[in-house]
């Protein structure tokens, strides 16, 4: 009787399992379109039902601090991403670029560093748009600039505890400090980066090639995007500016009562003519701001200068003119009125809110220096992330409701059904038989073990994704190091954070990242494109193997 009933738990573990699995990998399944949240619960709901696992095991597989260090991460960078940090790293990309290999290259770089310290996906949610924007206005092909985002974002994910989902699981089960994970694994990720942008250009060679000679000889170098242009989600098309000298943000702030006349010598130009006296170059572009701003704005304005001979008492005349239009201003002598007073207080008062919105930027990414600088000292990482998450909300003294809207509790509620599932699914037995299968052919005190270790690493990322790749595999690969030494346990948590972060490169599936880019390539407005699966796998495929074996050799070396 204990055999059968031993055996029906097994069945029906399995069971939940593959219903987890089937949509957590596919999330529009005909049968079930639920998604990957929905069917995360399902599954730890069924785990619970089936009696595979008590309801109070069920609560106790939970990992609050994973949970807790996912959400503080969550809130840091979505002030990061208000106080346009990842604006500052788009134009980055677009600074004074030589071209577009140039361009490719600088992608890899900032999306790999990016998302050692922002996490991966949200380093592709917010500069998706961005690239494909550059792209398409030089008239280069985006597919090998998207692959760069999402191949070098997972790779470069992979340097630190907070750059992945996967990794914060390892570093929390592992006990290994921040510190410690940095200098395992970041020679790798240098090296792996760099090794995926020279895959890429070899591999694009031709087509980014393509473009220089269509451009009668020059290279095509990505133009610098303005930056109030550039945004973290959506994006304007490409603007032109009638008179590139004039500062844009004086014309936000301040406007001159000037008051036009088709004629100088019409009867309402002569009452309406009162403005203060302009004596210098300043108070002429004031001029010509304000028509800007009026319906002459469209129009290229000239301005002509006519200062009459001064005698005593009388004042300086000075006419600003179209060349289209002909119309004339006449800016004259006249005491302060408090119209201008009030311009006077309205300017201050900008002046004191860009002053504000300068020193709470400033303070936003000193307090995210200072969390880094805490979690490189060996804090505990999730309540380092709380804490620095809940300055920031103080700091922003104002109803946090906003900006906690903003948390994406789909993926915790996602996290707290996968733990409860693959608790469940481990009570089964099965992961543990087919260890034992494994396990004395993947020992990482030989090449070949490492080798294969790998091998089932890459597979089940891609099978099964890399978080519960992770949880399935971390207590087990560490337990099978610690035979060896305590160093070799340390170094197989490594091995695992960097097969299966850099596995996701293989297909498109394979990592959230990936996802993010195509979805949102293929979703925006002015300059969609479609990222296939099969376009992703050409490329992945050489890319994975190259990169995971060349940065095994240095993270097994640390």
């Amino acid at each position: 009787m204990h055999g059968i009933h031993r055996t029906s738990k097994v069945v029906l573990g399995c069971v939940a399992f593959g219903i987890f699995w089937v949509l957590a990998v596919f999330p529009t399944v005909p049968f079930m379109p639920v998604g990957r949240t929905a069917g995360s619960l399902l599954g730890a709901m069924l785990m619970v039902l089936f009696r595979v696992i008590s309801p109070e095991d069920a609560y106790a597989a939970i990992d609050l601090p994973i949970i807790g260090l996912l959400f503080g991460t969550m809130v840091v960078s979505i002030f990061l991403e208000r106080a346009d940090m990842f604006k500052y790293l788009g134009n980055l990309l677009s600074w004074k670029s030589r071209g577009s290999k140039d361009l490719l290259f600088r992608v890899c770089i900032v999306s790999a560093i990016a998302s050692a310290l922002f996490t991966n996906d949200t380093c592709c949610v917010v500069l998706t748009e961005f690239i494909l924007k550059v792209a398409r206005q030089n008239n280069l092909p985006p597919q090998p600039f998207l692959l760069a985002l999402a191949t070098s974002s997972n790779i470069g994910s992979a340097a630190t505890p907070i750059g992945n989902p996967q990794n914060l699981v390892i570093a929390v089960e592992s006990g290994i400090s921040f510190g410690q994970f940095l200098l395992g694994v970041f020679p790798a990720m240098i090296v792996g980066v760099l090794t995926n942008a020279a895959i890429l250009l070899c591999y694009f060679w031709k087509y980014l090639s393509v473009e220089k000679d269509q451009e009668g000889g020059q290279p095509a170098g990505p133009e610098v995007v303005a930056d109030d242009e550039v945004t973290s989600h959506r994006f304007t098309p490409a603007r032109m500016s009638h008179v590139s000298s004039l500062n844009p943000d004086d014309m936000d702030c301040i406007s001159e009562p000037i008051i036009r006349s088709n004629s100088v010598r019409s009867t309402s130009a002569n009452e309406n003519l009162r403005s203060r006296s302009v004596n210098s170059e300043a108070d002429i572009q004031l001029a010509i701001k304000s028509l800007r701003a009026s319906s002459m704005s469209h129009e290229m304005v000239e301005v002509s200068t006519v200062t009459d001979r001064r005698d005593e008492g009388a004042s300086s005349r000075k006419f600003t003119r179209t060349a289209s239009q002909q119309r004339s201003v006449i800016i004259e002598d006249s005491p302060p009125s408090p119209a201008s007073n009030g311009e006077k207080d309205k300017e201050d008062e900008v002046a004191e809110k860009r002053w504000r919105v300068f020193v709470w930027k400033t303070a936003v990414y000193l307090i995210t220096l200072g969390m880094l600088i805490a979690l490189l000292m060996g804090l505990n990482m999730s309540w380092t992330a709380i804490t620095a998450a809940l300055v920031l909300l103080a700091l922003d003294f104002t109803d946090a409701q906003a900006c906690l809207e903003k948390v994406s509790y789909s993926l915790l509620i996602f996290f707290c059904g996968m733990f409860i599932t693959v608790d469940g699914f481990n009570k089964t037995g099965i992961p543990n038989t087919l260890w034992e299968l494994v396990e004395p052919y993947s020992r990482i005190d030989s090449a070949k073990g490492v080798a294969l270790l790998a091998v089932v690493i890459l597979i089940l990322s891609n099978v099964a994704s890399n978080v519960p790749t992770v949880l399935l595999l971390g207590t087990r690969v560490a337990a099978s190091a610690a035979a060896i030494s305590h160093d070799s346990e340390r170094k197989a948590w490594l091995i695992l954070a960097w097969v299966s972060t850099v596995a996701g490169n293989l297909t498109l599936l394979g990592s959230a990242a990936n996802l993010i880019v195509c979805e949102q390539a293929r979703r925006a407005q002015f300059f969609g494109y479609n990222l296939s699966f099969w376009s992703h796998l050409r490329f992945g495929v050489p890319s994975t193997i190259v990169v995971t074996a060349i940065g095994l050799l240095i993270v097994t070396s640390y």
